[in-house]
């Protein structure tokens, strides 16, 4: 019963997406169109290589996780989904090329695969970033995760229209492998992080940017971008909202960040430790509910032991969960790291140290409160997100950088 169940949930969504290019007449065959997948990464990508389109002098859609812009017209990405379906991306590709984009740059994730809303757009390149473990519990294991994403570039392969069609791989990845099989003997462009001679704007820090910009250097490549223009839009590179966004640098660092998977708190951990050397490292950190990869959430606490001189725990996405279980997993691993004798990077570790401060708001300003000059305070897990998402579907407004704001106003009074 289940499996028939499953298979007519395939149909539904393969259907949907069949119907959605039909109704907005295959827009995708109008445009030059870039999928990037991959656990980390994508948003970036794609904004670096918005960038450099954009200052050659072309017009450019893109969707991601974070906005949704066409042409000239930018908004926040307020759907829940990174690749949002329903036709969406059917329309929207309309609308890019009645626009008049040339380019179309689209985040595709595990689940959007999963569900086919890949299918029916003729993409003209498929990049891959890199893979670590992520809903694990969504898909039923890494292995099944992994399928998801190689039947993206399976299917750019085998039923995209373009010709060329072009597949940029990340050679440094362990899964690397799996996507040069995927495409059964096509043409593939690896990239790895060698753009050291790049000069790199003060948002690009730490060594996953520069895998970011190695993955948008290719694809720039391949779209003749002179490397002039290349050069100075990674020099100029804003950032992108909500990844390794700096509200303040100076006398200490505030930081907001998205990572929500194990892999990433650790590399923006390390960055931050590497790169600004802060004399105490101050986390604010918690995990979305709803049952989503609780096996994280005791690797959390132990990554935040590893590295925080602080931690505050507080209250992320915990939808129909009850807010203070996934803080207790959390903590879990604290305790587990502490009773292995572990000490945080750059000095002791008292239990002490630990606060759990279930209003978010609270949470950080006790962490500004606490930081000093030549710290760093960083608060994860949120990102650029615009909500907190809560039980019974409710969505409450919400901004890690706007809280930061204002609390640091508070205290320049």
């Amino acid at each position: 019963m289940r499996r028939a169940f499953n298979a007519a949930k395939r149909v539904y969504h393969f259907v949907l997406a069949g119907l959605g290019a039909i109704i907005y007449r295959h827009p995708s065959r109008k445009l030059f169109v870039v999928g990037v997948t991959g656990t980390k990464g994508k948003s970036t990508t794609i904004e670096l290589i918005n960038a450099a389109l954009e200052a050659a002098g072309w017009r450019t859609a893109l969707s991601s996780s974070v906005r949704i812009k066409i042409a000239d017209d930018s908004r926040v990405n307020d759907s829940g989904n990174t690749m949002p379906g329903r036709f969406f991306l059917q329309s929207f590709l309309h609308k890019a090329a009645k626009a008049g984009c040339r380019y179309a740059l689209v985040e595709v994730t595990s689940e959007g695969a999963r569900q086919y809303r890949h299918r029916f757009i003729d993409f003209d390149a498929a990049v891959f970033t890199n893979l670590h473990p992520e809903h694990i519990e969504s898909h039923g294991s890494f292995e099944k995760y992994r399928e998801a994403k190689l039947n993206f570039f399976r299917d750019v392969a085998k039923f995209s229209r373009k010709s060329p069609k072009y597949f940029f791989v990340n050679g440094e990845d362990e899964s690397a492998k799996y996507f040069i099989a995927a495409v059964g003997g096509k043409a593939i462009s690896y990239f790895k992080r060698d753009v050291a001679s790049y000069e790199l704007s003060p948002a690009l820090l730490g060594d996953f940017n520069r895998g970011n910009v190695a993955a948008a250097e290719a694809v720039l490549k391949t779209a003749e971008i002179s490397e002039t223009v290349r050069r100075n839009a990674f020099k100029t590179f804003l950032g992108v909202p909500g990844r390794l966004e700096f509200v303040v640098s100076k006398p200490y660092a505030v930081v907001v960040d998205y990572a929500h998977t194990p892999e990433s708190l650790k590399t923006v951990y390390e960055t931050l430790r590497s790169e600004l050397k802060p004399h105490k490292l101050i986390c604010v950190l918690g995990a979305a509910g709803g049952g989503r990869d609780k096996w994280k959430r005791p690797k959390f606490g132990e990554i935040a032991s590893q590295y925080c001189n602080k931690i505050i725990l507080t209250n992320e996405d915990p939808f129909d969960e009850n807010p203070s279980q996934i803080l207790s997993q959390i903590k879990s691993g604290i305790s587990n790291f502490s009773a292995k004798g572990g000490s945080a990077s750059g000095g002791q570790f008292p239990i002490s140290n630990v606060y759990e401060i279930m209003d978010r708001w609270q949470a950080i300003k006790k962490a500004i409160s606490l930081v000093e000059n030549g710290d760093a305070v960083i608060i994860t897990g949120k990102g650029s997100e615009p909500y907190i998402r809560v039980a019974r579907g409710k969505r409450v407004p919400w901004s890690d950088r706007k809280v930061v704001e204002e609390v640091l106003a508070d205290r320049k009074l």
